[in-house]
């Protein structure tokens, strides 16, 4: 199993350690975890954490890196943390009891400090997902427990994953401006760059029944798609400046369908003329993540800026939202339809919250999504298995894939 060592972070340490090392208190072992820690994210994540004892760091620690060959260096900075950052109730979650039960099935992906996220499924039941910072495609085998990792091109820094009609592992290239397919019979890797300069990085994708291939460009406030047969890509840009256009989805009527996470707004892509129309939504505050769209073409989404569920009727124009249980704050970030209801976590908040939402009673429930022995990190991205029968997450901080099953659950 390929694990990130203490040796192979002190490079990236020498670079990057004083990234927010100030928000730190002193005390000893603070010098270690500046140089271990911020090797791969800021440490300001520390401070933001809800907290641990001793062997809650310990087992956190673990999923991001192996420290098992320096004990002395562990043992430092489990003393530090532990002492400086107990358990708390910083950004403290606003949980809601319900009658529903679920389970959380989890994978720890075998190298460490990627950022595994995204993950979809393929046909033979197989689960993929791209690690964002190691340049990693992956796949588990779900029966098995059995996982594989693909190199993908170095700096393509995968943003997401989805598998095409022809069985491919399609993934963006948010740092190279391309877009890529994996063949899993060959293990080919096909590169397809973006045709403007400007249009710098693919974030999120969509196949539309007709096997063409939409996705966003976020800092380039773009629209893409892709013809796999002739590998044509054709971009759009928004008509709201500074929109940056981030989850896609496909309505039933071809229609495509964008969130802005830099603005007030909806975009609409039309699947021939690629116009792009904007719905603009009530507060200015309102910023939108990621959007999924129900059976009946309602468009459900979330209102990450100000802690809200929003719903979008594109027949009325009716928009309606409802406060998240968690609060302002509470940063709603990935969304699904899943088990007849509207399902999205609360990523501004410790732990982060998985959240149903039924929209016949107007009524939440929620639950903590577990990192093993922990409550750490952060979904995404989530999308329901091809049979609909459960529902997969990530918890991209901690190197977790899970899947998430509703308990006595009747099969649809």
């Amino acid at each position: 199993m390929a694990r990130t060592t203490l040796g192979s972070v002190f490079l990236a340490a020498a670079l990057c350690h004083s990234y927010s090392a100030f928000a730190l208190p002193e005390g000893e072992g603070r010098e270690t975890v500046e140089t271990v820690c911020a090797a791969c994210h800021g440490v300001n994540l520390i401070e933001r954490s809800s907290g641990y004892t001793h062997e809650e760091w310990d087992f956190l620690i673990a999923t991001m890196i192996d420290l098992s060959g320096a004990p002395e260096r562990q043992a430092e900075i489990l003393g530090y943390l532990a002492e400086h950052f107990p358990p708390s109730d910083n950004r403290a979650a606003t949980p809601v009891d319900g009658p529903l039960s679920i389970q959380f099935e989890e994978w720890v992906v075998p190298t460490l400090g990627q950022r595994s996220r995204d993950p979809v499924e393929a046909p033979d039941g197989s689960i993929w997902w791209v690690g964002q910072w190691l340049d990693i495609l992956g796949r588990i085998d779900p029966e098995t427990g059995e996982m594989e990792e693909i190199e993908l091109p170095s700096g393509a820094r995968p943003h997401s994953v989805n598998i095409g009609p022809d069985g491919a592992a399609w993934y963006t290239g948010n740092r190279n401006a391309t877009m890529g397919r994996f063949d899993p019979q060959t293990g080919e890797i096909s590169e397809y760059p973006m045709p403007d300069e400007a249009a710098r990085d693919p974030h999120t994708a969509e196949f539309a029944e007709n096997g063409i291939l939409w996705f966003t460009l976020q800092q380039s406030n773009m629209i893409g798609r892709l013809d796999p047969e002739t590998g044509e890509v054709e971009l759009a840009t928004s008509p709201r400046e500074g929109s940056r256009p981030y989850g896609v989805k496909i309505a039933s009527d071809g229609m495509v369908w964008v969130a802005c996470n830099g603005a007030n707004c909806l975009l609409r892509v039309d699947p021939e003329s690629m116009e792009v129309s904007e719905i603009t939504l009530p507060e200015a505050g309102t910023t939108v993540r990621r959007l999924d769209i129900d059976a009946d073409g309602i468009i459900w989404w979330v209102n990450s800026g100000l802690g809200r569920l929003g719903r979008y009727d594109p027949d009325s124009g009716d928009i309606q939202e409802w406060d998240s249980p968690s609060g302002p704050g509470s940063h709603p970030y990935a969304i699904a339809m899943f088990d007849g209801a509207v399902w999205y976590n609360e990523s501004g908040v410790r732990p982060d919250m998985l959240v149903r939402f039924e929209p016949e009673a107007e009524t939440f429930q929620s639950w903590p999504i577990p990192s093993g022995e922990v409550y750490a990190g952060i979904l995404r991205h989530m999308r329901t298995t091809l049979d609909g029968e459960a529902l997969l997450i990530h918890q991209s901080g901690t190197n977790h894939i899970g899947r998430v099953t509703v308990e006595d659950r009747d099969p649809k």
